[in-house]
């Protein structure tokens, strides 16, 4: 554990590098901050923290630049004094998350392109996971008999279709029947709970329906999977071009392609898990090479008490953190209380 002089020094040499984006020298510290030492012990402290790991001199350079350990032990620190605090544009950012939308799926993209707005980084989302929430209806309907609309409400209020093609036309008197019995077969029940029952064959025919029913629940099945699919949402892919850390065209490139790469970034983002919500992953403690370079905050959102989705930013590990808790706070609170207010 660092004594109180050297947790002093680093935290002046993190506040420092936010600043400038620079690596810092001993008589920068000494000229800044009063920490009420000399120059020379500011620069043995800054020597022995490198020794430590909490500083890095870069190639040709006086100065340093904090470690990935030094954030963390940084981060560590905010989080347990926990400093948070609501930011004063709490009602207009909750205005504008909602823009009198009352779709799940617009809120989070308005969420998206407000967060990289406010904090000048990538901003990602994962969309709503449908498959965790409840079916309060479902319905069928036909086009021209073979293609097959079936719309979906959730629990959370939105709504989901997807259009299937059958060989065998069905028609909409037989479709109104079947989504009866749907729904009297799957109200309150998850979409992965509803595809279970469909495969181990567990729901109620009417005998006149029954071989109508064989024949479609395959697709209507398919059909809530893909509708469940994960997506996900990405706000300002280039503001990373705004950072001197990537003024490297290949390292910038790199991360470009990462982030385009949506499976692996909904991989990375969901497996990022923290019991307070609110995670920080830092540099080399990111697995992808392309983000050891990266700090990546995420935090969930809710209904019901039940975390739905995720939010949050990409950007260089030279972060101010504080301020990005407190938005991230910020934006999680007003989507949990837009989501309660709007399903009631």
């Amino acid at each position: 554990m660092l004594d109180e002089r050297k947790l002093k020094v680093l935290y002046a040499i993190i506040d420092s590098h936010l600043n400038t984006a620079e690596p810092i020298g001993s008589r920068t510290i000494s000229k800044d901050y009063d920490l009420g030492v000399s120059a020379a012990t500011i620069r043995n402290e800054m020597s022995d923290l490198e020794d430590r790991g909490y500083l890095i001199k870069p190639h040709s350079s006086a100065g340093r630049i904090p470690s990935d350990k030094a954030y963390r032990l940084y981060v560590d620190q905010l989080l347990t004094n926990n400093e948070k605090k609501e930011l004063e544009r709490n009602q207009e950012i909750k205005e504008e998350i909602q823009q009198e939308t009352k779709q799940t799926e617009d809120i989070i993209k308005n969420s998206t392109r407000l967060l990289s707005q406010l904090t000048s980084y990538t901003a990602i989302a994962i969309s709503p996971q449908i498959n965790k929430l409840r079916l309060k209806h479902i319905q069928l309907m036909s086009m021209d008999g073979n293609n097959i609309i079936l719309v979906l409400l959730n629990s959370s209020g939105s709504v989901q279709n997807n259009l299937f093609y059958i060989d065998e036309k069905i028609y909409n008197d037989n479709l109104f029947l079947i989504s009866k019995i749907l729904n009297d077969e799957f109200n309150n029940l998850t979409i992965d709970e509803i595809v279970d029952k469909i495969k181990n064959k567990d729901i109620f025919k009417i005998e006149e329906l029954s071989t109508i029913l064989d024949y479609i629940l395959p697709f209507i099945s398919k059909s809530l999977q893909e509708i469940s699919e994960t997506k996900i949402y990405i706000d300002g892919l280039t503001k990373i071009l705004n950072f001197p850390e990537y003024r490297d065209i290949d390292k910038a490139r790199d991360f470009m392609e990462f982030i385009e790469d949506e499976k692996t970034l909904i991989n990375l983002i969901s497996n990022m898990e923290n019991e307070d919500g609110l995670t920080i992953s830092i540099g080399e403690e990111n697995e992808p090479i392309e983000m050891k370079h990266c700090s990546i905050i995420t935090t969930n959102y809710q209904f019901t008490d039940k975390s739905i989705g995720k939010i949050g930013i990409i950007g260089p590990t030279r972060m101010d953190y504080l301020k990005l808790i407190n938005i991230m706070d910020t934006m999680s609170d007003n989507i949990n209380e837009i989501f309660k207010i709007l399903m009631g």
